[in-house]
C-alpha cells in the first residue's frame, strides 16, 4: 500500500519508524535560484546583512565539520545551504539515523551527495524508506546496509528509476529465494534502457537463451554492474580467442566476469598454458594466488610422476 500520500497518518505495522520531520522550508524540487561562490569566506562575508547571519552561517559551517562533512565542497556544490536554516540539516540527520545510519557513516554519503542537505526528508526521504520496507521487502535492520552500499538510492526518484529497475528485475527472476537483498538493491539505480536491458541483450547476442541469460545474471547479479566495453566484451574476447574457450563454461561460471582480466585471468591462463595444464574457470578463478600456485604445483608434480612411470 503506498504511504506517500498518508503520511504522516500511516504507521508501518512490522517495522515503526519515527514520525518525519518535516521542513517547509526548503524541497528538492523547489530550489531557490543562488549564485555559485567558490569558497566558504566569500559565503561569511556579505554585503548588506544582519550580524546575526553571520553567527548561523558559523553554525552550520560547524555542524557539518562535526559531521566529516567538507563545507567548502559542499556550499560549492549545494547553494541553496548558504540559504537553508540549520534545522534542514538536523532534520535530515534525523532522518538518516531513524533509517539506521549511523552518524559516522552520515559524513560520507552527504559528502557524496551534498543535496540531500538541503532536501525535505518528508518528501524526499522517507518515501524511499517506504519503498525499500514495502515493495522491495527489505527488512528494517538491512535498510542501512542498502543505503550504504548505494548512498544514491536516496536521490534517485522512485517512480522514473528504482520501481521501473524493481519490476525489471522481478520479471528477470529477482523473485521468491532470489529476491532482491541488502547484497543488490545497488542494482536498483540503474537505468532499465541505458544499463540493465543492454546487458542482458549483449548476453543473448552470444547466443544464450532468455531462460539461460537470467539464470547467468541470478547466480552472478554483478554481471548487470559491469560496463560492455571496458569488461564483458573485452573478457567474453579472451575467453574465446586465446583461451579456446566454451561458451557453456560461461554459462555454468558465470562469476568468470566478476574477476579482473589483467590482474587474475591473463596471468593464470598464462602459466597454465606454459606447463601444458588446464583447468576449469572456478578452478583456475576462484581460489587465492597462493591456493591457485600451490594448485599448480601439485598438478606439475602429478604429471611430472606420470612421465616418470
Amino acid at each position: 500500500m503506498a504511504i506517500i500520500e498518508l503520511w504522516p497518518q500511516f504507521l508501518f505495522s512490522q517495522y515503526p519508524i519515527p514520525k518525519p520531520y518535516k521542513n517547509l522550508n526548503i524541497n528538492l524540487r523547489n530550489r531557490v535560484s543562488c549564485q555559485n561562490l567558490t569558497s566558504i569566506a566569500q559565503f561569511s562575508h556579505q554585503p548588506n546583512t544582519l550580524s546575526d547571519r553571520g553567527l548561523i552561517f558559523r553554525e552550520k559551517v560547524l555542524y557539518l565539520e562535526k559531521l566529516n562533512v567538507n563545507p567548502e565542497k559542499v556550499f560549492r556544490e549545494n547553494p541553496n545551504l548558504r540559504t537553508c536554516p540549520l534545522g534542514t540539516l538536523e532534520s535530515v540527520e534525523r532522518c538518516l539515523s531513524s533509517m539506521g545510519i549511523h552518524r559516522s557513516a552520515m559524513g560520507r554519503i552527504l559528502d557524496m551527495l551534498p543535496e540531500l542537505l538541503t532536501c525535505d526528508p518528508h518528501s524526499d526521504l522517507y518515501p524511499l524508506l517506504d519503498f525499500l520496507l514495502n515493495e522491495v521487502r527489505i527488512p528494517y535492520p538491512d535498510v542501512q546496509k542498502s543505503i550504504l552500499r548505494c548512498p544514491r538510492l536516496l536521490v534517485c526518484s522512485i517512480e522514473h528509476r528504482l520501481r521501473p529497475a524493481l519490476l525489471f528485475l522481478r520479471e528477470l527472476g529477482f523473485v521468491g529465494p532470489h529476491s532482491l537483498t541488502c547484497q543488490t538493491t545497488l542494482l536498483l539505480v540503474s537505468s532499465v534502457e541505458d544499463t540493465l536491458l543492454p546487458k542482458i541483450e549483449f548476453l543473448r547476442g552470444l547466443g544464450f537463451t532468455r531462460v539461460e541469460v537470467s539464470n547467468m545474471v541470478l547466480r552472478s547479479p554483478s554481471l548487470l554492474t559491469l560496463s560492455i566495453a571496458n569488461n564483458l566484451a573485452p573478457k567474453v574476447d579472451f575467453f574465446l580467442k586465446e583461451m579456446k574457450g566454451d561458451l557453456a563454461e560461461l554459462k555454468r561460471f558465470p562469476q568468470y566476469f566478476s574477476f579482473s582480466l589483467e590482474g587474475r585471468i591473463k596471468p593464470r591462463h598464462a602459466m597454465l598454458v606454459k606447463h601444458g595444464l588446464s583447468l576449469s574457470l572456478q578452478q583456475m578463478l576462484k581460489v587465492s594466488d597462493g591456493g591457485f600456485e600451490s594448485r599448480l604445483f601439485e598438478m606439475r608434480l602429478r604429471a611430472l610422476e606420470g612421465k616418470q612411470r
